[in-house]
């Protein structure tokens, strides 16, 4: 099993940032990929950015490239999301989630953590 708590949202005007962090436990961290998700109120989920075990490649969201970054810190067993230039339209409840290394779905997820971006 793998733990996942979020934390670092918040609310905060457009133009602004923030950096959202997902600290594990349960398990060794370099042997998972690891994805940010967002939903927003009567939407789907979305994933918003993705790193590997190996922090070499990642992945994002066309509506967030060059305004977000992910990124891991495995001595920490913990994975960040900073959030720049924050838009209204990225307003929603961000997850992260644990992808096995050889695995094909994202299996552990966090509780959430709400992001509000006023304009």
């Amino acid at each position: 099993q793998v733990q996942l708590v979020e934390s670092g949202g918040g609310l905060v005007q457009a133009g602004g940032s923030l950096r959202l962090s997902c600290v594990t436990s349960g398990r060794t961290f370099s042997h998972y990929n690891m994805g940010w998700f967002r939903q927003a109120p009567g939407k789907e989920r979305e994933s918003v950015a993705a790193i590997s075990h190996s922090g070499v490649s990642t992945y994002y969201l066309d509506s967030v490239k060059g305004r977000f970054t992910i990124s891991r810190d495995d001595p920490k067993n913990t994975v960040y999301l900073q959030m720049n230039s924050l838009k209204p339209e990225d307003t929603a409840v961000y997850y992260c989630a644990a992808r096995p290394l050889y695995g094909a779905t994202y299996n552990y997820w966090g509780q959430g953590t709400q992001v509000t971006v006023s304009s």
